[in-house]
Parts: structure tokens; sequence; C-alpha cells
């Protein structure tokens, strides 16, 4: 059978599917989370002091590499010890956590739609798709460099599942688009495609400012307006370890200096850019995230601002990242723990490592997943479609991911409790030895009872037998294709879209100048 049979999402002959959700069309938008459970703690209040204690240490004593001459100048007017022979940056504690009570412990970014908007802090919980990705793959054309076709596909896709509470910044890179102009055209997809909050690139000064504006386009007001009503973030990484290089630190600091979000997330891999030990990449990766969180606040008090936690180890033999492992899990916990001390709202992610969308994918995945959620962490990124420790984006992935995003959604949900969930009566309706199939109180609730999957296949092995007798990821590749063909972007203005197009025009023209 060929993949594209094997793919069809209505190949069972001479019956209804059961399971599946997805025949194509908008799944409902995930709804905003609120976390039930009580965070997981794995620390002590004990370790979480030896951790902060030791993090203050090294940025006081050994201090961090900051390449950006005007970051210098705004540490040393806050009273850091500021190196430029060296580019090395030393901050007293008390520095810091003067910086750190200026930080939002929550807040909102706007999206265009404004029940979408995304809420960060407490107890939400949000997911954000795959990001960075070089390469795009799925089935039918495997494996290869993406391109802006498969930017908007991964768009479309994501948005038809309802699966995200922000829609990413660079989900995957579109290498058709020239470097210089390329953060226009993936800008100009997310205004297109979609009414949810969405990222600037997290690299570069003029791919920040060039964010600016165009959200300002999209949301119908000034630049500097939208510090006051903040819509954008930004997600990027400190050079680990101890180095922060100038085009990171422009992004940062004008993103800040405009009152937009700043996810800042350490690059500590335990054994390569961090200590081998877990208590060790937490000293450092805390270190690292602070130092730049407190140069927002000195930049404008009150920006909103996230700790990033990315530190997971490495495989020893080969030297590659390895993610959903349980060092990861134990970091991510740890990661949040230290966030909820300090303060400040925490990202982390939904990653693996595994080489393709199967069971490994899956398994990995669903460990960073709980882990994200059980520790509190604010917003989950990478959790549609990312695969090979971040080297691809898989589009089979993104709906294996679904179906995880949309239980995870159904088992945070409140459990009711009143008379008719206690169903008293029901029982007593029901004779000894019978059943609830036919029950009044069955019949009145059937249709909406129950979590009714994206992606599960609840056959039994005949049926599943006789209609192919495809995996979980041959069906994956159906649904994308559906979703994508059937998705119908969410309104935009014609007078928005023609300014967009205008500025993107005018940009291209001066950068290619």
């Amino acid at each position: 059978m060929s993949r594209e049979n094997a793919g069809s999402e209505h190949g069972r002959a001479g019956r209804r599917e059961r399971g599946s959700r997805n025949t194509g069309a908008a799944t409902p938008p995930m709804p905003r989370l609120t976390n039930r459970f009580a965070p997981v703690d794995i620390l002590s209040p004990e370790q979480v002091e030896r951790i902060l204690v030791a993090a203050f240490s090294l940025l006081e004593t050994d201090g961090m590499k900051i390449l950006s001459p005007r970051a210098r100048h705004t540490y040393a007017a806050h009273g850091a010890l500021v190196d430029d022979a060296t580019q090395m940056v030393r901050l007293g504690r008390d520095i810091v956590e003067a910086m750190l009570a200026k930080a939002p412990p929550r807040f909102v970014l706007h999206a265009r739609n404004p029940e979408r908007d995304l809420h960060v802090g407490g107890n939400v919980v949000n997911f954000g798709p795959v990001n960075g990705a070089p390469n795009i793959r799925d089935l039918e054309r495997g494996r290869r460099y993406g391109d802006l076709e498969a930017f908007r596909d991964i768009l479309k896709i994501t948005n038809g599942l309802g699966l995200l509470h922000w829609q990413g910044g660079v989900v995957v890179e579109p290498v058709d688009v020239a470097v210089p102009v390329r953060h226009l055209e993936m800008y100009r997809a997310h205004i297109e495609l979609s009414d949810l909050v969405w990222a600037a690139r997290g690299v570069g000064g003029v791919q920040a400012r060039d964010a600016l504006a165009l959200s300002a386009i999209e949301h119908g007001c000034s630049i500097e307006a939208l510090a006051e009503r903040p819509t954008l973030m930004t997600v990027t990484n400190v050079n680990s370890p101890h180095v922060v290089d100038e085009d990171i630190l422009d992004n940062i600091m004008i993103m800040a200096e405009h009152g937009q979000c700043v996810v800042i997330t350490p690059f500590t891999l335990m054994g390569a850019m961090a200590p081998v030990t877990l208590a060790g990449a937490l000293v450092q990766q805390t270190a690292e995230a602070l130092s730049i969180i407190a140069l927002c606040q000195m930049l404008r008090p009150g920006v909103p601002c996230v700790m990033g936690g990315f530190t997971s180890n490495v495989d020893m033999k080969t030297g590659s990242p390895a993610f959903g492992t349980p060092e990861y899990v134990n970091a991510a916990l740890a990661t949040a723990q230290l966030g909820r001390r300090l303060g400040v709202p925490v990202r982390t992610s939904a990653v693996n490592a595994s080489p393709a969308p199967d069971a490994q994918a899956t398994w990995e995945t669903s460990f960073s997943l709980w882990a994200g959620i059980m520790s509190h962490s604010h917003l989950i990124n990478h959790a549609a479609g990312w695969l090979e420790g971040g080297l691809s984006a898989s589009l089979e992935k993104i709906v294996i991911d679904a179906e995880l995003l949309r239980g995870w959604a159904e088992i945070l949900k409140p459990i009711e409790f009143g008379d008719d969930e206690i169903a008293l009566d029901a029982i007593r309706g029901v004779a000894p030895g019978g059943h609830f199939f036919g029950s009044p109180h069955t019949l009145a609730r059937y249709e909406n009872a129950f979590y009714r999957p994206v992606l599960s296949d609840w056959s039994n092995f005949e049926n599943w037998r006789d209609a192919g007798e495809r995996t979980a990821t041959d069906r994956a590749l159906g649904i994308w294709k559906k979703t994508r063909d059937a998705y119908v972007p969410p309104p935009l203005d014609p007078a928005v879209r023609e300014a967009v197009d205008a500025y993107i025009a005018r940009r291209k023209e001066e950068i290619g100048g």
C-alpha cells in the first residue's frame, strides 16, 4: 500500500471510523488552561537556596561576557562592575534582586483576537509550537530544508487543529527566502494565517524593530503604544557558558525598551555547555538567565520577562543532545521551582531526540510535557512538531502531539461532582446485571460524554487490519493534509493587509539597497 493511500483518513471500507474526531475541518481552539494540580517540587527549600547562593556568587565573582557595548553601559549605569577590555560584567546580588523585584510575576500579551490573549503566570499553562528547526519532514516528501511553503503549512495545521496558545516564531527556517529579509516573510505569514500572539525572531536588532512595526500595524496602534499593551515576545538564548553575543543583545534590548516580553533561555546541556551534574547546570542556568532579566528591568522597569529552562544531558558516547530524558524531567521540575522562589514566570519545552515520529519521539515528548505541566511552567515551547533534537519539524509529529496536548487539556478540566454527576438515580434505575447503554442518563449525555481523540484508533484488531493496518504515524499524514487544505484563516482587515504588504515591500527595497 502506498504512503498516500495508507494515510487516507477515510480508507476504512464500509464503516464509520471510531475514535478520531478530525475530519479536516478546523478544530475548536485550545481553551485557556488552568493547572488544577499542585506543582511537583523536587528540591528541598535548602537545596533551592544553595542553588541561588551559588548562582549569585557566580554573577558577582565571575560574571558574564557581554559583547554589546550598549548593554555594558546599561549595566554600569546601574552599579555593575564592568571591564570593557575583557567585556566582562559582574553583578552583585543586591543589584539582581532589586531588578527582579520590578519584573511582573504575571502579565498578558495581547492577540489580534482578544479572546486569544496570552496569559502568562499564576497557574495558567500555555502551549507553543516547534521553533527554530532548519529542516521539515513528512512521510511523503521525506526530510529536506525548510521553506516558506512549509512555514505556512505548519501555521495552517497547528491553527486548524486548534492546538496552541501562541503560534511561535521561526516554526521552521524558510531557507528559500534570502536571510536579510527572511524575517519579513515569516512575520507576514503569522499575521495573515492566525490571530494569536506571535514571536519576533530572537536574533538581531533589525528583526526586532520590524516585528514591532508590523505588530503595530496589525493592532492598529503606534509602536510606542505597544509598550502599554504588549503583543510580542522574543524567545532567545544565552551563548552558554557565560556569553551573550551582540546580535542577541540588540534584539533583547530593543524588545525590552518597547515593553515586549523577553523569554531568555540559557543553552545549558549538561556535560557540554554546563557541568555534568544537575545541580551545577541549574546554578549556571539560573545565573545566566538572571543576568539578562536584570538587564531588561534596567532598560524598562516592569517589562515582562520569562526565565527559560533548557537544561538537558548529552549522550556521553557521541556528544549528541538528548531530550525527554530523566535528567531533562528533573531539570524542568527544578527550573520551575526556582522560578516560583524568584517570582518570575518560567518557560520549558516538550522535546525529544528521536530521529523519526515514532514511539521514542512520543515517550520522550510525553516525559517532557508531563514535566512542563506538573512543574507549573507557564510557557511550554516546542509542544507541537519538534523532532530530532530540534533539527526537524515534522508534520506527522504535529498531529501526534495534538493528541497529547488535547488529552492534557481534558485532564486539566475540573471534575464536576454535582448530584447529576453522582448519578445515584441512574445507578438505581439499572437492574443488577443490566447495563447503562440505554439508561436515560447515558442517552442524554452520550454524544459529549467523553474525550474524542484526534488521532487514536479504538477499533478492534479485525477492523484495524481490514482498513490497512495503519499506524498512528500513517494516520497522522491524512489528518495534517486535510487540516491544511481545509484551513481558512481568521479575518484580517483589508487595510491592515495592505499596510503590512506595503511595509514589507518598502523594507525589502531598503534592506536590498
